[in-house]
This record gives structure tokens, sequence and C-alpha cells, in this order.
């Protein structure tokens, strides 16, 4: 509103990030499809916003054709580029279900503290992050069975490759003042660490397809997709959306 008081050219979007295995869980649990229950929050978050007087020129989601035909844009772009790599990670699958199991399929014992209800991806008692095949005593959430570990092919972002661009484009905008303490600390522990591939597709139906032979049965991981939805929910409004996202002079 300040913005648009001053006669700023002025674009307000927001919108539900719809895919992933949280919806996929919450779906079940309510015995909807992930289609029904997405279109139930979205509606019902955009009543809270107008309720709110929340005056976004655009509400949107995630799960449209535009966010499939950006994204999928990006990931060809990427792998054209090189900066893409395939790899093998153990995963859980359960034989009963027929299908591996996403950070939270499982529940299982933190191998850290004992705790008896810690999910495939972090305990909620002790906070530490969890690789699923760590839990002791796993069991799939949907069938209660003992899932098993097996292999299977995933497709990661080649982090180490763009870590000099990064470090020398950090260093300008550092320079400038642009970055709260505290977020410059939390980067600078990345880079000293040093940054490592990370996985962008999972083993789940509800996602954006990932366009490649041999990964078509994947989707891409909700942290790869997701905010890709800023840019195809401004797609959604207006045709121009790309002047919006690259243009960096304004």
């Amino acid at each position: 509103r300040y913005c648009r008081l001053r006669r700023w050219n002025t674009l307000f979007v927001c919108g539900t990030d719809e895919y992933g295995t949280a919806t996929e869980t919450r779906a079940l649990q309510e015995g909807l499809s992930p289609r029904q229950l997405c279109d139930r929050y979205h509606a019902l978050h955009a009543d809270i916003y107008a309720w709110f007087r929340i005056s976004f020129d655009h509400f949107g989601r995630t799960t449209t054709p535009h966010q499939t035909r950006i994204a999928q844009d990006i990931f060809q772009r990427l792998l054209a580029r090189g900066f893409l790599l395939q790899d093998t990670l153990e995963q859980l699958r359960c034989e009963t279900c027929g299908r591996y199991l996403a950070d939270r399929f499982v529940e299982g014992t933190c191998p850290f503290c004992g705790y008896a209800e810690a999910r495939g991806d972090q305990c909620d008692r002790c906070g530490k992050l969890i690789n699923a095949v760590e839990l002791q005593n796993p069991q799939c959430k949907l069938c209660r069975g003992t899932p098993v570990v097996t292999p299977t092919q995933h497709l990661f972002l080649d982090l180490p490759k763009l870590e000099g661009r990064l470090e020398a484009w950090l260093e300008r905008t550092w320079a400038a003042g642009e970055w709260t303490a505290n977020a410059r600390h939390i980067t600078r522990t990345w880079l000293r660490d040093g940054l490592k591939p990370r996985c962008i597709t999972r083993d789940l139906t509800w996602g954006t397809p990932v366009p490649l032979d041999g990964f078509r049965d994947k989707v891409f991981y909700v942290w790869f997709d997701a905010p890709i939805g800023y840019l195809s929910i401004t797609a959604s409004y207006t045709d121009q959306w790309e002047r919006w996202w690259k243009n960096p002079q304004q």
C-alpha cells in the first residue's frame, strides 16, 4: 500500500505452496485426493487474507500449468549447462504399499535420543535432522509394515560447481549492505563447510513431473519447486511476468 501510494509500479503476489509429502500425508489422513485437499485450503487461505484486507494483486498456487512449464524450463536449462548430476540414494521402500517412503511416510526411533515417534526427516524431541534410513525400528505410516533399504537413482543440483561464482556475488552484495548480519552469518557457515550436491527429485506422484527419461516416475523435490511459485504465480497474473523477474535495473 505504501508503494502504491508513492505511485511506484508495484506487483503484490502470494499463494499456497501445495506439492510435497506434507500434502500427500494429510490427504491420506482425511480420505481426500491431494488436489481436493489443496482446493479446500487454498480457498480457506484466500478467505482469511481477504478478511484481513490484505490486497494481493493475485493470490495463486503452485499446482498450475504455469508452474510446470517454468519449473521444467529451469530444469532443462540447468541440465543443458551441466549443473545437474545423477547419484544413487539408499531409501526406505515399503513392499506392501509398493512405494518408496518419503520423509513423512515413515516413523521410527530416533538414533540420537531414542524418541519412539521420530519422522524420517527430523526428531521433534531433540530437533536433530535425520536421514530416514538411520531410524531404528522404522515403520511405514500407511500400513505399519517394516520397510527395507533399497537403492534408487536421483538427480542432484551440483552446488559445488556454482560455489566460486556464488562467493563472488555474495561479496559484492554484502559490501553493498543489502544483507542482515544473521543472514550473512548463516550463509558464511554454509560456504565455510563447502557446498554439497543437493537432491532435487523425489519418489512421489504429487508434484511437478521430471521431464527426463529414466526419471519420469519422479517429481521435483518441493524445495526446488516451491520458490519457482513466485514466478509462476506472476505468470498466472500477467503474460509480462519476465519483465518483473528478469529486469535487474528496475
